[in-house]
């Protein structure tokens, strides 16, 4: 198994969800076309799909992310420059240069 970390927070939980709902959806719609046909053809009822899609990423936004565990790795602090050390390209003072509008 891997050691990530999975978030169990209301909102990652519920994305969870999209996958499996829209692949019993696109099941049941399939089995409708099939047993009923006529009306309930996939052509016609492929608009559930979208708003099931709709329904989860509605509740999904709505859903407390309270004890959200980030995937991104946090970010170490920076190092500042030792004392009496000459100025680095990424601190030294920005230079002017022509034709920039300055």
């Amino acid at each position: 198994m891997s050691d990530r970390i999975r978030c169990t927070c209301q909102r990652c939980t519920i994305r969870g969800l999209m996958g499996p709902v829209v692949v019993v959806t696109v099941g049941v719609l399939f089995l409708l076309a099939e047993m009923r046909g006529g009306y309930f053809d996939f052509g016609n009822t492929y608009p559930v799909i979208l708003i099931v899609i709709g329904l989860i990423s509605l509740a999904s936004a709505l859903a407390s992310s309270e004890g959200h565990v980030s995937s991104v790795a946090p970010v170490p602090p920076a190092v500042p420059p030792a004392q009496g050390a000459p100025p680095s390209p990424s601190n030294a003072a920005p230079t002017s240069y022509t034709g920039q509008g300055q």
